[in-house]
């Protein structure tokens, strides 16, 4: 990767749930993932006795954005079942999610691992039967503790 300098294409990445699945059962991919963001908290501090009439810029918590992945519907009840794991047991369905980038020949350059990351809402498709080819796309929020940016291994 150092050695490159176009860019990465956006279209080509996985998105791995860390769920029970069956792996003989088609999972269906994600067409779109947003909201990879982590924003920190930046307090502003002045003496009463500094020279210069400025802040100090410093530095607190952080936080990290809802992340949301868009489907087609496919039959698989994953999702389901992990919503309500996040109902029924709270805390205990939490899992870590992970977001990887793949080069144009398939290999993984980059990676966002996702902590502590439970469903928040779901949006189920938008179903009309004016006959058109519109696929029925299923959106799931996650919200997440805390994520990193790393090379794939």
């Amino acid at each position: 990767m150092p050695d490159r300098t176009a860019p990465l294409p956006a279209y080509n990445y996985l998105v791995d749930l860390n769920g029970p699945r069956d792996p003989s059962k088609l999972l269906g991919g994600f067409s779109d993932v947003s909201g990879l963001v982590t924003e920190i908290h930046i307090s502003e501090y002045r003496d009463g006795n500094e020279a210069e009439a400025h802040v100090r810029k410093i530095p607190g918590s952080h936080k990290v954005g809802d992340v949301t992945l868009k489907r087609g519907v496919v039959d698989s009840s994953d999702l389901w079942d992990w919503i309500t794991a996040t109902r029924t047991t709270g805390v205990d369905a939490q899992r870590d999610v992970v977001i990887t980038m793949l080069d144009e020949s398939g290999k993984p350059i980059q990676q966002w691992k996702l902590r502590n990351v439970v469903p928040m809402k779901y949006t189920g498709p938008t179903l009309a039967g004016k006959g058109g080819a519109d696929v029925a796309m299923e959106e799931l929020v996650l919200s997440a503790e805390g994520y990193e940016i790393s090379p794939a291994s």
